[in-house]
């Protein structure tokens, strides 16, 4: 299984930016699409943005597209999220997961069968 530890949350102004991290260990990520997840007080869980196994493929949120960016390092088994233009809106606990139920997947969205989840990280943004 996929251990998945997420890194890079904090407390931000509206209009700042902030990159969170995932590493991964355990079974290597090279095979499995990859996304982050956020989950506001009070809220169910939304997806953010997704990336394909190659890299070659995103998907993104309404809300993300123009200001959030997914990318991977298979070398070091990282996932980011770059943010860019936080609102306060964003305020959330940021999770990164895999899909691991199926290999080199490139179609990504919120339809991936997310199985392996990190403790999240929180980001807060103030207005």
């Amino acid at each position: 299984q996929v251990q998945l530890v997420e890194s890079g949350g904090g407390l931000v102004q509206a209009g700042d930016s902030l990159r969170l991290s995932c590493q991964a260990s355990g079974l290597t990520i090279n095979w499995f699409a990859m996304g982050w997840i956020r989950q506001a007080p009070g809220k169910v869980r939304e997806f953010v943005a997704a990336i394909s196994w190659s890299g070659g493929r995103t998907s993104y949120a309404d809300s993300a597209k123009g200001r959030f960016t997914i990318s991977r390092d298979n070398v070091k088994q990282k996932v980011y999220l770059q943010m860019d233009r936080l609102r306060p809106e964003d305020t959330a606990v940021y999770y990164c997961a895999a899909d691991s139920t199926r290999y080199s997947v490139e179609t990504v969205g919120p339809n991936l069968q997310f199985d392996s989840w990190g403790q999240g990280t929180q980001v807060t943004v103030s207005s």
